[in-house]
């Protein structure tokens, strides 16, 4: 059978065994009828197994190689009922997922509940093939972390998750599937290489907050990438043979505050370049201590510093031309 056609054949599959269109409302409680077993290979063989020495032993009309048979069989289907009872009834809730940078992992919570008096033993979930094993005591709950690889930026729905087992002897698998809703906010990727800060004559302001700025004189501290040339302590570097560069730290009323601005971007002519390089911006102000605001299109960000600033920045550059939810 073809791959494409194995693979369509499948998802129908799985459309029909989830029962409701995905994203599905919490918690998603592992029914009777979501359940599903099927012998492994090992149960194929062990199945086999069997019929051989039940043949052998109508053969030579032996009584011990038919009880031999009946106790394996008996074996083999009470594995059954414990395979489906160590997986049906389970609760499944989405917990929570922090944004992260394109081409990084995310990483989507779930918890699991187990309301029976049983422990839940070798459960095995997966997400786009990248499995995790766990288990769950009696009367418990666990968190599961799914990662999935990001490769743009914006939401993220959390993939399909599937959730198996083979306890207690790998004879039959069962397996159920679950659609979370649960998403992750995946920033643009901060770019490499990218131009100085946009530092301007109109790029300071009044500011109430102590910052990097042009009053009282409060000390020195190791030069950042992101600081404006004239604050470096070029006396203090002079007197000093091959030191650090040093730059100034100021109090007052005039703390720094720098403007990000999408229309005073070099000529970029890609969006993702520009979110790219504006991304990094944030970041190396951020790092610098900077008070600093954002303009683009549909979006304007007054100028704040702190990682509320950071995260609120970074989310409208994850969002630009997507939409909010």
């Amino acid at each position: 059978m073809p791959a494409s056609l194995r693979h369509r054949l499948h998802e129908t599959f799985v459309r029909w065994a989830l029962r409701v269109r995905p994203p599905e409302p919490a918690p998603i409680i592992l029914t009777q009828r979501r359940v599903y077993v099927l012998p492994t290979r090992a149960g194929l063989a062990y199945a086999t197994a069997l019929g051989v020495i039940l043949l052998g032993a109508m053969n030579y009309n032996l009584s011990l190689g038919h009880a031999l048979v009946f106790l394996l069989a008996g074996l083999g289907i009470i594995t059954i009922l414990h395979t489906f009872r160590n997986l049906v009834l389970i609760s499944i809730r989405p917990s929570r997922c922090e944004p992260v940078f394109a081409g990084g992992l995310a990483q989507f919570d779930v918890v699991l509940e187990n309301q029976r008096s049983d422990a839940r033993t070798c459960l095995r979930l997966s997400v786009d093939d990248v499995p995790v094993e766990i288990d769950i005591g009696p009367r418990a709950s666990t968190v599961a972390t799914m990662n999935v690889r990001t490769a743009r930026r914006g939401w993220l729905p959390m993939p399909r998750l599937t959730i198996e087992t083979t306890w207690p002897l790998g004879l039959v698998r069962a397996w159920s599937y679950a659609g979370p809703n649960l998403n992750c906010l995946v920033y643009p990727t901060p770019a490499v290489k990218a131009p100085p800060l946009p530092w301007s004559s109109h790029s300071t302001r009044g500011s109430t907050k102590d910052g990097r700025g042009a009053d009282d004189f409060s000390g020195l501290r190791n030069h950042q990438a992101a600081d404006p040339p004239r604050h470096v302590a070029w006396k203090a570097v002079a007197r000093q043979q091959d030191g650090p560069l040093l730059t100034k730290l100021f109090t007052g009323a005039a703390a720094q505050q720098l403007w990000l601005d999408w229309d005073a971007l070099p000529d970029i002519v890609d969006t993702e370049q520009r979110l790219s390089v504006l991304a990094r911006w944030m970041i190396d102000a951020d790092a610098a201590g900077l008070a600093w605001g954002l303009r683009m299109p549909g979006i304007r960000l007054v100028p704040g510093s702190g990682q509320a600033q950071l995260a609120g920045g970074l989310r409208a550059l994850a969002l630009h031309d997507h939409g909010a939810r």
